[in-house]
């Protein structure tokens, strides 16, 4: 009888373990409303879900952080890490609306993912950054300094990571600046903003390796896609842009000791009356620097100003100085495959540095036809000799210095 009893308490004992590990391996849901979010965009509902990434953060399994439909109005959410789950599926369905003025956000960023392995965010939903204000305030083009007022998206020190189906509206800075990351993808993003809202570039990359964009439709005051130093093994496709500045590598040169920008590609992009296409862009009277193996592919240019242009003479405030060349070299770039329409005549500019003239730009398949009515389009090249082929419209360097 004794032994019946010991093989019944046994296998009870297992069916609880395996309960539980079937219920950690299903993951738990942190709802907000549980929390204490009210979600009806007056309340400040900060404190609840950042009560629920708590919860979630430290759960032992698989966690999902839940912000169902509603409008929730929020100050700054700093959704911090390491964690003790593995894997933190953070779900937007809602509108999340950060304070209209700028200085009731004492971070540098209104929300902030750090320092987390296996993070997800997705669900639909919307970080509204209410930037109108902020740009009223903005006075970069007086002072050359742009860094006082908040990021809408701040993704650092992430790894393994998908950032997808979410929207960013109206950012008061920067819609998304991703620092430090590794193997992390962008899928399915939305950015939204008027083309007058000042520096609101759409993602930006910095100091990351292994960053992947695919399929996002941005429309912003500045560069869609901006690559800073750091930035390598980048693969960007299916991007459409407009309006905006473009998708621009740089600027670079700026700082000292930045790091090396290798290995970019982007391919199967769309920009529509923009005021830029594919940029490279560094600082004159730079400290050295470098960015190689960089590759644009597949590109449609619509009504845009300027679509294929290499600026190492870049200063947009007259703050530096001008005759002291670059020193970024800029190596093992190809354009290929450009086809569209350009609101400029002057559709391909490449002005690399006279110090360090620019080795191994690569220039095949351009098709740009310029709109206006002064003429057909043209080409400028100074410091390169870059290798042509297939058609080429216009003609390429044809009397580069």
């Amino acid at each position: 009888m004794g032994s019946k009893m010991n093989l019944t308490d046994a296998v009870t004992f297992l069916l609880v373990v395996l309960l539980a590990t079937a219920s950690r391996a299903q993951g738990t849901d942190f709802n907000v409303k549980h929390t204490g979010a009210k979600a009806n965009g007056k309340s400040d509902d900060s404190q609840a879900i950042l009560s629920s990434w708590k919860q979630a953060c430290q759960s032992p399994g698989p966690s999902t952080v839940v912000i169902p439909k509603g409008t929730y109005l929020a100050g700054s959410l700093q959704f911090q890490g390491p964690c003790r789950s593995k894997s933190i599926d953070f779900q937007v369905q809602g509108t999340i609306k950060a304070p209209a003025d700028p200085s009731q956000i004492k971070t540098d960023s209104w929300v902030l993912f750090q320092n987390v392995d296996g993070l997800s965010v997705s669900g639909g939903g919307t970080f509204d950054g209410q930037g109108a204000v902020a740009w009223s305030q903005n006075d970069c083009a007086k002072t050359g300094k742009c860094n006082s007022l908040p990021i809408n998206l701040a993704f650092t020190s992430l790894t393994n990571s998908k950032i997808q189906d979410i929207t960013s509206l109206d950012s008061k800075l920067f819609h998304m600046n991703i620092i430090n990351c590794n193997n992390v993808t962008f899928k399915g993003i939305t950015i939204t903003a008027p083309e007058t809202s000042l520096n609101t570039d759409g993602i930006h990359i910095g100091r990351s390796t292994g960053v992947t964009i695919s399929g996002a439709n941005i429309k912003t005051g500045d560069d869609c896609v901006s690559l800073g130093d750091g930035a390598q093994q980048i693969h960007i496709e299916g991007v459409t842009c407009g309006p905006g500045h473009g998708i621009s590598i740089g600027s670079l040169g700026k700082y000292q000791n930045e790091e090396p920008v290798i290995g970019v590609t982007a391919r199967n992009c769309t920009l529509t009356n923009t005021m830029n296409g594919i940029r490279v862009k560094t600082w004159p009277a730079s400290p050295s620097g470098v960015a190689s193996d960089l590759h644009f592919e597949d590109f449609t240019m619509n009504n845009v100003s300027t679509p294929i242009l290499i600026d190492q003479q870049y200063c947009p405030y007259n703050q530096c100085q001008q005759k002291i060349p670059s020193k970024v070299k800029i190596s093992k770039v190809s354009f290929k495959n450009i086809r569209g329409t350009t609101a400029t005549a002057m559709a391909v500019r490449l002005v690399c540095s006279r110090g360090v003239p620019c080795q191994g730009v690569d220039v095949g398949d351009i098709n740009l036809k310029y709109t206006g009515k002064n003429g057909s389009a043209t080409s400028e090249c100074s410091n390169v000799k870059p290798t042509t082929s297939g058609q080429l419209f216009p003609k390429i360097c044809a009397e580069s210095s």
